[in-house]
């Protein structure tokens, strides 16, 4: 590259801001790109009525429906995680989303009867999939997929994928919470962790990344204070209540975006002892756990190296 200029595009997609870097000035390139991410929403989406999960969620109880190969194959890849032992991800859980509407206008802790009567209807195993057409069949009256926590992911995997194709070979978007990264400009990509209930520029620390997703998860994203007690938006599919625990945020480092989606799921529900002994299988996922009680735990540093900024934060690893 003859210089380090960087030109960055915007838009909001998702519900949330899209932030696109390049090293180049190209606004056909960025409204290509933002086009890519908005054909995938209106794919994905459950907060319209219409779109092809939303095609599968009218159809709960009644007849399967076909849908395109790759919402199919986000669907499978979905059920899958979902599927794992004690799994905290559960592509089936949008009735318990619906009724506790956290971060939505209506904000408030549900019934227990009305929790329990949603938990009846989010087992993932009564989504029913064929391979030969395509369709998803949802075999229980009022059962809702949600892709709300790994569609991301997946878009973000997608408009890497075409940058790639469009021979870029450096450059960043960040779909909020999912940044993924190309190339490797003076090195590295530096990326902030934020301090949890802060100011949104506060925080404990940043990455080196090179090549890398970084997917972050945490509590103070989206919640609401009831009795004197946060309720956020981390549903627990084996409870119906968020998920409660000693984090306050999971990032995951990966290559892929979906990844980091699906397993920052997986270790929140896990804890930092057990996503340790998990994430020590996988070399090519890496973690970052902040907890309540103010430590930064780093599954390891092969793939990016952390520098904390915060001093009211102690810094340890898995072996700690």
């Amino acid at each position: 590259m003859s210089d380090n200029r960087v030109w960055s595009y915007s838009a909001t997609l998702m519900g949330s801001p899209i932030l696109l870097k390049l090293f180049a000035d190209n606004e056909a390139l960025a409204a290509h790109v933002f086009g890519l991410i908005k054909r995938y929403e209106d794919l994905l989406t459950v907060n319209r009525t219409h779109s092809q999960v939303m095609d599968i969620n009218h159809a709960a109880g009644q007849h399967p429906v076909v849908v395109s190969r790759p919402v199919y194959e986000l669907i499978k890849c979905a059920k899958a995680a979902s599927m794992v032992q004690d799994s905290a991800f559960n592509l089936a859980i949008g009735p318990l989303v619906k009724l506790w509407r956290i971060g939505f206008k209506g904000d408030r802790v549900p019934p227990a009867d009305e929790i329990t009567a949603r938990l009846h209807i989010t087992h993932p195993q009564d989504v029913v999939l064929n391979d030969a057409d395509s369709s998803v069949f949802l075999t229980q009256p009022g059962m809702e997929i949600d892709l709300g926590a790994i569609a991301k992911g997946f878009i973000a995997d997608r408009v890497r994928d075409y940058l790639h194709q469009q021979d870029v070979r450096d450059g960043l978007i960040n779909l909020g919470g999912n940044v993924q990264t190309l190339g490797t400009p003076q090195g590295s990509w530096t990326i902030g962790l934020k301090k949890p209930f802060s100011s949104s520029d506060a925080l404990v620390g940043s990455m080196d990344v090179m090549n890398q997703s970084v997917v972050t998860s945490g509590t103070y994203e989206r919640y609401f204070e009831q009795d004197g007690k946060r309720w956020h938006h981390i549903l627990d599919p084996r409870s119906g209540y968020p998920l409660d625990n000693e984090l306050d945020s999971v990032t995951i480092i990966s290559r892929d975006s979906l990844d980091g989606d699906i397993w920052t799921t997986l270790i929140f529900g896990l804890g930092v002892e057990k996503g340790c002994a998990l994430l020590k299988q996988r070399e090519d996922i890496e973690a970052i756990f902040v907890t309540k009680n103010r430590d930064i735990i780093l599954s390891s540093q092969r793939q990016f190296r952390f520098t904390p900024c915060d001093d009211s934060y102690r810094v340890t690893d898995c072996t700690a």
